[in-house]
């Protein structure tokens, strides 16, 4: 059924899915932070082997990134992984010649850069990462990430559900 990579791939895809799904319960932010980290690195670790780099990139500058912001935050950090993204980018696609679909990872990875360390609505985080999490869905469609899809499917599904919680808790208070 499965190369014997594809199932070790997919393994680290499915520990990506349970840590990310642990990560969304916690209410302390650095504990959040850490346990999503340990999810991003297994997916990053389930597009590496997929042979999908930039979902790999995207999700390795994600995961140093959320242990990073467990201490510092600001403009300089900020700058420092855009320019990592684009470097990434610029490498993949100039140098590696990657097929377009490396944008819909790329533009999600900025998307959540920017979200996670820029915006302090809590509701405009989860508008823009709707976006993100639907060019990281349609990203792992096309590489063929069985747990690609099932996480960035789960990640919409939450916000989405937060957002009718939250929208369904103003409606009664007014």
């Amino acid at each position: 059924m499965f190369a014997s990579e594809n199932l070790i791939a997919e393994s680290f895809g499915a520990i990506a899915v349970i840590f990310n799904f642990i990560g969304y319960r916690q209410q302390d932010i650095n504990r959040y932070r850490l346990i999503s980290a340990i999810a991003l690195a297994s997916i990053s670790i389930h597009f590496f082997l997929l042979g999908a780099l930039a979902a790999g990139y995207g999700c390795a500058l994600a995961c140093i990134r959320n242990i990073v912001a467990m201490r510092f935050r600001g403009k300089s950090i900020l700058i420092l992984f855009i320019l990592a993204n684009l470097g990434f980018f610029i490498y993949e696609w100039f140098y590696l010649q990657s097929a377009w679909i490396i944008l819909f990872a790329y533009t999600s990875s900025m998307i959540f850069t920017v979200g996670s360390i820029v915006l302090t609505s809590a509701l405009r985080i989860r508008q823009w990462f709707i976006l993100a999490e639907v060019l990281g869905l349609l990203y792992a469609v096309l590489v063929g990430s069985i747990f690609g899809t099932i996480f960035n499917t789960i990640n919409l599904s939450s916000i989405f559900y937060t957002l009718y919680k939250e929208n369904r808790k103003t409606n009664k208070v007014c």
